[in-house]
């Protein structure tokens, strides 16, 4: 029997009770992807698995908590595309040297969300912003924000508590974003 080979996507779950959603998304595009939780994933298998890019999932929890789910140290060295979402964009942040705040009622989303560019210079937002309102519906669900941006990251969009809700350091192939994309409350 002959071994497939696959470029692999690897998505790495911190609790989002929408994970299974990211992955059904990219299959849809005919993208390769495994999810794996994060306690499973350390830089040995990160190593062995190879991942093309790497998505970090929402969450539940906060960076702050004692024993928060973070990503292996190599995420962010291995020189492949990696995509964080919701609580994926604060692990990012947070470990990349960024600033994200505890959640307080004036900056927590749950729902809709209006999201208008900064900046759409940058080839991966293409496509968006495209109804000439200004803005886009997204999904938000965070009481944890990122107050500060990682040093190399620009602000590609905002919304009314979200400052940073999308985020990208094009030299490393790093994007985030505060809210889902993959449900179909953003469009």
């Amino acid at each position: 029997m002959t071994q497939t080979s696959h470029e692999k996507l690897l998505i790495i779950d911190f609790g989002s009770q929408v994970t299974q959603l990211i992955a059904r998304r990219l299959r849809e595009l005919n993208v390769y992807c495994e999810i794996h939780p994060f306690n499973k994933v350390d830089d040995a298998f990160l190593a062995t698995f190879a991942p093309r890019a790497i998505i970090l999932s929402g969450g539940p929890s906060s960076v702050f908590a004692t024993g928060a789910p973070m990503p292996p140290a190599a995420t962010f060295t291995m020189g492949v595309p990696v995509l964080g979402i919701c609580y994926g964009q604060q692990v990012m942040m947070h470990d990349l040297g960024g600033k994200v705040e505890a959640g307080e009622n004036a900056t927590a989303e749950f729902g809709r969300a209006g999201v208008t560019p900064t900046n759409t210079s940058g080839a991966f937002i293409n496509g968006w912003f495209k109804d000439g309102s200004g803005r886009e519906q997204v999904w938000m669900s965070h009481g944890d924000h990122v107050s500060e941006i990682a040093p190399g990251f620009e602000v590609y969009g905002t919304s009314p508590n979200a400052p940073f809700a999308i985020t990208a350091d094009v030299v490393r192939n790093f994007y985030a974003v505060q809210f889902h994309p993959e449900v179909h409350h953003t469009p």
